[in-house]
């Protein structure tokens, strides 16, 4: 017998530790897809707003652009894993469809790995800058003071996720060029 432990099933010695991380890992995910559901809905509040002072003849804050700005930092960053997850995010595979299957599959192991290494290296990165940014104490300066490490804090765990995620494939949990999902066939 095999003394590899499974995965689920009864007797298993990894199947409670492991569900429940990957039960915590795909909340995580889920919240922050609805976490840039709702920072999105703020940036549409903030326009309307914006917009009805200044139909009004008022003079409206000075810092919605600023706002705005950062909140479809923040959206991009959040809403990032889940779509590659949900297969949403933009890829090309006209000229894959045409390849023979084995030479599909290897070009895909070479495109996951390559999507892979630029996650990490833009997670190492922003890290570097978000370090930078809460070490120097600097203020990013617009219509609004903001402590400049806020732009970057969300970069790192948000690339981290996209590397996971795109590691999955890799792996061969999922494909990117298998079954694709609803929402991106319906556009």
């Amino acid at each position: 017998m095999s003394k590899t432990p499974r995965l689920s099933g009864e007797g298993s010695t990894l199947a409670g530790p492991l569900k429940a991380i990957i039960k915590a890992y795909n909340y995580v995910l889920n919240g922050l897809a609805v976490c840039a559901g709702l920072v999105i809905f703020a940036v549409f509040l903030l326009i309307v707003i914006d917009v009805t002072i200044r139909t009004a003849g008022f003079a409206p804050p000075a810092y919605t652009i600023a706002v705005a700005e950062y909140c479809l930092l923040f959206f991009t960053m959040f809403s990032a894993p889940w779509l590659v997850r949900m297969k949403g995010h933009v890829f090309i595979d006209a000229v894959t469809q045409m390849l023979p299957r084995p030479v599909q599959v290897v070009l895909a192991k070479v495109v996951y790995t390559l999507c892979v290494c630029s996650a990490l290296i833009f997670a190492y990165i922003s890290f570097g800058l978000a370090a930078e940014a809460i070490e120097s104490g600097n203020l990013d300066v617009r219509g609004v003071d903001m402590p400049q490490w806020l732009l970057f804090v969300p970069m790192p765990p948000c690339f981290l996720l996209v590397a996971i995620e795109f590691m999955r494939y890799l792996v061969g949990i999922d494909d990117m060029y298998g079954d694709r999902t609803e929402a991106r066939d319906s556009v």
